[in-house]
Protein backbone atom coordinates (compact mmCIF):
# COMPACT_ATOMS: atom_id res chain seq x y z
CA UNK A 1 0.00 0.00 0.00
CA UNK A 2 1.25 3.51 -1.00
CA UNK A 3 2.42 5.39 1.96
CA UNK A 4 3.02 9.43 1.47
CA UNK A 5 5.07 11.43 3.89
CA UNK A 6 5.80 15.12 4.94
CA UNK A 7 9.23 16.15 6.04
CA UNK A 8 9.60 19.61 7.69
CA UNK A 9 13.19 20.68 7.21
CA UNK A 10 14.40 23.84 8.90
CA UNK A 11 15.55 26.84 7.55
CA UNK A 12 18.62 26.83 10.62
CA UNK A 13 19.99 22.90 8.78
CA UNK A 14 20.90 25.08 6.23
CA UNK A 15 22.40 28.32 7.47
CA UNK A 16 24.00 26.81 10.88
CA UNK A 17 24.51 28.94 13.95
CA UNK A 18 27.80 30.66 13.18
CA UNK A 19 28.09 30.21 9.43
CA UNK A 20 28.30 33.30 7.21
CA UNK A 21 25.83 31.30 5.18
CA UNK A 22 27.97 31.66 1.83
CA UNK A 23 26.07 29.32 -1.14
CA UNK A 24 29.14 26.74 -0.32
CA UNK A 25 27.73 26.10 2.71
CA UNK A 26 24.33 25.75 2.42
CA UNK A 27 24.86 23.47 -0.49
CA UNK A 28 26.93 21.64 1.89
CA UNK A 29 24.51 21.56 5.04
CA UNK A 30 21.56 20.46 1.99
CA UNK A 31 23.51 17.63 0.82
CA UNK A 32 24.55 16.50 4.54
CA UNK A 33 20.89 17.02 5.51
CA UNK A 34 19.49 14.50 2.78
CA UNK A 35 20.03 10.85 4.52
CA UNK A 36 16.44 11.08 5.93
CA UNK A 37 14.95 12.02 2.72
CA UNK A 38 16.49 8.77 1.36
CA UNK A 39 15.83 6.70 3.91
CA UNK A 40 12.11 7.26 3.62
CA UNK A 41 11.99 6.68 -0.01
CA UNK A 42 13.75 3.22 0.89
CA UNK A 43 11.03 2.88 2.96
CA UNK A 44 8.15 3.10 -0.02
CA UNK A 45 6.60 6.47 0.98
CA UNK A 46 6.13 9.10 -1.39
CA UNK A 47 7.67 12.49 -0.39
CA UNK A 48 7.04 16.21 0.12
CA UNK A 49 9.73 18.47 1.32
CA UNK A 50 8.87 21.68 2.92
CA UNK A 51 11.20 24.09 4.72
CA UNK A 52 11.73 26.96 6.94
CA UNK A 53 13.53 30.08 5.64
CA UNK A 54 14.55 31.87 8.52
CA UNK A 55 17.68 32.57 8.05
CA UNK A 56 17.58 33.32 4.17
CA UNK A 57 14.61 35.49 4.23
CA UNK A 58 16.55 37.37 7.53
CA UNK A 59 19.42 37.64 5.27
CA UNK A 60 17.28 39.03 2.20
CA UNK A 61 15.20 41.51 4.40
CA UNK A 62 19.22 43.18 5.22
CA UNK A 63 20.27 43.58 1.36
CA UNK A 64 16.78 45.15 1.25
CA UNK A 65 17.92 47.38 3.95
CA UNK A 66 21.41 48.13 2.88
CA UNK A 67 19.54 48.40 -1.37
CA UNK A 68 17.10 51.07 0.22
CA UNK A 69 20.41 53.23 1.17
CA UNK A 70 21.35 53.61 -2.69
CA UNK A 71 18.23 54.36 -3.28
CA UNK A 72 16.82 50.75 -4.21
CA UNK A 73 13.49 50.20 -4.15
CA UNK A 74 12.84 47.31 -1.59
CA UNK A 75 10.83 44.03 -1.92
CA UNK A 76 8.08 43.07 0.13
CA UNK A 77 8.30 40.43 3.01
CA UNK A 78 5.59 38.18 0.14
CA UNK A 79 8.17 38.38 -2.31
CA UNK A 80 11.07 37.60 -0.37
CA UNK A 81 9.35 34.54 0.79
CA UNK A 82 8.76 33.66 -2.46
CA UNK A 83 12.27 34.45 -3.66
CA UNK A 84 13.34 31.78 -1.18
CA UNK A 85 10.95 28.83 -2.25
CA UNK A 86 12.66 29.34 -5.55
CA UNK A 87 16.73 29.62 -4.06
CA UNK A 88 16.17 27.31 -1.68
CA UNK A 89 14.13 24.93 -3.40
CA UNK A 90 17.01 24.74 -6.17
CA UNK A 91 19.58 23.94 -3.76
CA UNK A 92 17.41 21.10 -2.48
CA UNK A 93 16.04 19.81 -5.71
CA UNK A 94 19.82 20.04 -7.23
CA UNK A 95 21.40 18.08 -4.49
CA UNK A 96 18.58 15.51 -4.00
CA UNK A 97 18.38 14.70 -7.72
CA UNK A 98 22.56 13.73 -7.60
CA UNK A 99 22.12 12.08 -4.38
CA UNK A 100 19.04 10.10 -5.64
CA UNK A 101 21.78 9.23 -8.78
CA UNK A 102 24.28 7.60 -6.58
CA UNK A 103 22.12 5.84 -4.81
CA UNK A 104 20.85 4.21 -8.50
CA UNK A 105 17.40 5.54 -7.42
CA UNK A 106 15.45 6.85 -10.43
CA UNK A 107 13.00 9.43 -9.11
CA UNK A 108 11.44 12.92 -10.35
CA UNK A 109 12.15 16.01 -8.31
CA UNK A 110 10.49 19.22 -8.68
CA UNK A 111 10.02 22.42 -6.56
CA UNK A 112 6.89 24.57 -6.58
CA UNK A 113 6.22 27.72 -4.72
CA UNK A 114 3.06 27.58 -3.08
CA UNK A 115 0.84 30.36 -2.38
CA UNK A 116 -0.63 29.99 1.09
CA UNK A 117 -4.32 31.38 1.98
CA UNK A 118 -4.71 33.20 5.15
CA UNK A 119 -7.14 34.70 7.07
CA UNK A 120 -7.20 38.83 6.57
CA UNK A 121 -8.82 39.11 9.67
CA UNK A 122 -6.77 36.46 11.97
CA UNK A 123 -6.04 38.52 15.08
CA UNK A 124 -2.22 37.94 14.20
CA UNK A 125 -2.62 41.01 11.46
CA UNK A 126 -3.62 43.19 14.26
CA UNK A 127 -1.38 42.30 16.11
CA UNK A 128 2.22 41.23 14.83
CA UNK A 129 4.80 38.85 17.13
CA UNK A 130 6.88 37.25 14.98
CA UNK A 131 10.31 38.70 14.52
CA UNK A 132 12.13 39.04 10.99
CA UNK A 133 15.50 40.34 10.09
CA UNK A 134 18.54 40.04 12.18
CA UNK A 135 18.82 43.84 12.44
CA UNK A 136 18.53 45.60 16.10
CA UNK A 137 17.51 49.16 16.02
CA UNK A 138 16.82 51.76 18.50
CA UNK A 139 14.09 53.16 19.66
CA UNK A 140 14.92 56.35 17.91
CA UNK A 141 15.60 54.54 14.47
CA UNK A 142 12.67 52.33 15.77
CA UNK A 143 10.28 55.38 15.22
CA UNK A 144 12.11 56.75 12.18
CA UNK A 145 11.18 53.82 10.34
CA UNK A 146 7.78 53.32 11.86
CA UNK A 147 6.82 56.62 10.39
CA UNK A 148 8.47 56.54 7.07
CA UNK A 149 8.21 52.53 5.68
CA UNK A 150 4.94 51.65 7.88
CA UNK A 151 6.79 48.97 10.20
CA UNK A 152 6.00 48.02 13.07
CA UNK A 153 9.05 47.37 15.35
CA UNK A 154 8.96 45.56 19.26
CA UNK A 155 12.12 45.19 21.95
CA UNK A 156 13.84 41.60 21.97
CA UNK A 157 15.10 40.69 24.90
CA UNK A 158 16.71 43.80 26.07
CA UNK A 159 18.94 43.98 22.90
CA UNK A 160 17.19 46.81 20.96
CA UNK A 161 14.27 46.95 18.50
CA UNK A 162 13.44 44.24 15.73
CA UNK A 163 10.76 44.43 13.03
CA UNK A 164 7.95 42.07 13.45
CA UNK A 165 5.30 41.24 11.11
CA UNK A 166 2.24 39.09 11.98
CA UNK A 167 1.82 35.36 11.60
CA UNK A 168 -1.53 34.57 10.40
CA UNK A 169 -2.58 30.60 10.42
CA UNK A 170 -2.67 29.07 6.87
CA UNK A 171 -5.94 27.66 6.25
CA UNK A 172 -5.36 26.32 2.09
CA UNK A 173 -2.38 25.89 -0.05
CA UNK A 174 -3.27 26.70 -3.30
CA UNK A 175 -0.86 24.08 -5.68
CA UNK A 176 -2.44 20.72 -3.21
CA UNK A 177 -4.21 19.04 -5.55
CA UNK A 178 -1.17 19.51 -8.11
CA UNK A 179 1.31 18.19 -5.32
CA UNK A 180 -0.94 15.43 -4.21
CA UNK A 181 -0.93 14.42 -7.80
CA UNK A 182 2.55 14.56 -8.28
CA UNK A 183 3.04 12.28 -5.53
CA UNK A 184 0.83 10.02 -6.74
CA UNK A 185 2.37 9.76 -9.98
CA UNK A 186 5.79 9.21 -8.10
CA UNK A 187 7.59 12.28 -8.12
CA UNK A 188 9.68 14.13 -5.13
CA UNK A 189 7.85 17.76 -4.30
CA UNK A 190 9.47 20.13 -2.78
CA UNK A 191 6.73 22.97 -1.44
CA UNK A 192 5.60 25.15 0.97
CA UNK A 193 8.97 26.91 2.10
CA UNK A 194 9.25 29.12 4.83
CA UNK A 195 5.64 28.56 5.31
CA UNK A 196 4.48 29.26 1.72
CA UNK A 197 3.63 32.95 0.42
CA UNK A 198 1.18 34.42 2.17
CA UNK A 199 -2.21 35.71 0.41
CA UNK A 200 -5.77 36.51 1.33
CA UNK A 201 -8.63 36.65 -1.21
CA UNK A 202 -10.80 39.60 -1.75
CA UNK A 203 -14.42 39.42 -1.99
CA UNK A 204 -14.12 39.11 -5.84
CA UNK A 205 -11.93 35.91 -5.28
CA UNK A 206 -8.98 37.25 -6.37
CA UNK A 207 -5.53 37.30 -4.49
CA UNK A 208 -3.83 39.56 -2.87
CA UNK A 209 -0.22 39.41 -1.24
CA UNK A 210 0.39 40.57 2.48
CA UNK A 211 3.34 41.25 4.76
CA UNK A 212 3.23 38.36 6.71
CA UNK A 213 5.29 34.86 7.99
CA UNK A 214 3.52 31.51 7.91
CA UNK A 215 4.83 29.48 10.65
CA UNK A 216 6.28 26.55 8.25
CA UNK A 217 5.35 23.70 11.11
CA UNK A 218 1.54 24.54 11.08
CA UNK A 219 1.87 25.10 6.66
CA UNK A 220 3.46 21.71 6.96
CA UNK A 221 1.12 19.78 8.65
CA UNK A 222 -1.85 21.38 6.55
CA UNK A 223 -0.12 20.50 3.82
CA UNK A 224 0.26 17.43 5.13
CA UNK A 225 -3.56 16.59 5.80
CA UNK A 226 -3.93 17.82 2.24
CA UNK A 227 -1.95 15.82 0.32
CA UNK A 228 -3.49 12.52 2.63
CA UNK A 229 0.12 12.25 4.31
CA UNK A 230 0.12 9.34 6.94
CA UNK A 231 3.14 10.54 8.51
CA UNK A 232 4.66 14.06 9.17
CA UNK A 233 8.54 14.32 10.12
CA UNK A 234 9.30 17.89 11.77
CA UNK A 235 13.14 17.86 11.80
CA UNK A 236 14.58 20.51 14.47
CA UNK A 237 17.35 20.93 16.67
CA UNK A 238 17.00 18.02 19.04
CA UNK A 239 17.19 14.63 19.11
CA UNK A 240 13.52 13.95 21.25
CA UNK A 241 10.89 16.07 23.07
CA UNK A 242 11.19 16.84 26.39
CA UNK A 243 9.60 17.79 29.56
CA UNK A 244 11.45 20.29 31.75
CA UNK A 245 13.86 21.40 28.82
CA UNK A 246 17.40 22.22 30.63
CA UNK A 247 16.44 21.32 34.11
CA UNK A 248 17.81 19.22 36.71
CA UNK A 249 14.51 16.68 35.91
CA UNK A 250 14.35 17.04 32.46
CA UNK A 251 12.74 13.92 30.75
CA UNK A 252 13.01 13.01 26.98
CA UNK A 253 9.97 11.22 25.68
CA UNK A 254 9.88 8.40 23.34
CA UNK A 255 5.96 8.33 22.77
CA UNK A 256 3.96 11.41 23.50
CA UNK A 257 -0.02 10.92 23.12
CA UNK A 258 -2.33 13.82 21.77
CA UNK A 259 -3.85 13.91 25.20
CA UNK A 260 -0.20 14.10 27.08
CA UNK A 261 0.89 16.52 24.23
CA UNK A 262 -2.42 18.91 24.93
CA UNK A 263 -1.78 18.50 28.83
CA UNK A 264 2.18 19.58 28.31
CA UNK A 265 1.23 22.18 26.61
CA UNK A 266 -1.23 23.81 28.69
CA UNK A 267 1.36 23.63 31.02
CA UNK A 268 3.93 25.50 29.62
CA UNK A 269 6.50 22.65 28.79
CA UNK A 270 6.52 23.74 25.06
CA UNK A 271 7.06 27.60 24.30
CA UNK A 272 5.79 29.08 21.91
CA UNK A 273 9.38 30.37 20.42
CA UNK A 274 10.76 27.18 20.31
CA UNK A 275 8.47 23.57 20.29
CA UNK A 276 5.50 24.59 21.07
CA UNK A 277 4.17 25.32 16.94
CA UNK A 278 5.63 21.92 16.04
CA UNK A 279 3.55 20.08 18.59
CA UNK A 280 0.49 22.27 18.24
CA UNK A 281 0.92 21.34 14.38
CA UNK A 282 1.48 17.59 15.48
CA UNK A 283 -1.51 17.61 17.52
CA UNK A 284 -3.72 19.61 14.42
CA UNK A 285 -2.51 16.70 12.40
CA UNK A 286 -3.11 13.72 14.04
CA UNK A 287 -6.69 15.49 15.47
CA UNK A 288 -7.63 15.72 11.18
CA UNK A 289 -6.78 12.24 10.32
CA UNK A 290 -2.74 11.78 10.53
CA UNK A 291 -1.08 8.92 12.04
CA UNK A 292 1.70 9.93 13.24
CA UNK A 293 4.21 12.59 13.84
CA UNK A 294 7.91 11.80 14.36
CA UNK A 295 9.99 14.77 15.53
CA UNK A 296 13.86 14.43 15.87
CA UNK A 297 16.99 15.94 14.90
CA UNK A 298 18.74 16.21 11.02
CA UNK A 299 21.67 14.58 12.25
CA UNK A 300 20.02 11.30 13.86
CA UNK A 301 17.10 10.80 11.08
CA UNK A 302 17.79 7.91 10.41
CA UNK A 303 18.38 6.33 13.33
CA UNK A 304 15.02 7.87 14.23
CA UNK A 305 13.20 5.61 11.45
CA UNK A 306 15.04 2.63 13.01
CA UNK A 307 13.50 3.66 16.08
CA UNK A 308 16.61 4.49 17.93
CA UNK A 309 15.96 7.67 18.96
CA UNK A 310 13.40 10.66 18.19
CA UNK A 311 9.83 11.59 19.83
CA UNK A 312 6.53 9.64 17.94
CA UNK A 313 3.53 11.23 18.25
CA UNK A 314 0.01 9.19 18.01
CA UNK A 315 -3.38 9.31 18.63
Amino acid sequence: MKKTAVLALGGNAIIMAGQKGTITEQFKNTRDSLGGVVELISRGYSLAITHGNGPQVGNLLRQQEAGEKEGIAPLPLGVLNAATEGTMGYMIEQSLQNRLHLNGIDKGVITITAQVVVDKNDPSMLNPTKFVGSTYYTQIQADKLHDELGWTLKEDSGKGYRRVVPSPQPIDIIPAKAVKQLLDEGHIVITVGGGGIPIYIEDNGTYEGVDAVIDKDFASALLARMVDADLLVILTGVDKVAVNYNKPDMRELDVLTVADAKKYHAEGQFPSGSMGPKILAAIDFIEKGGQEVLITSIEHIVEAFEGKTGTRIVK
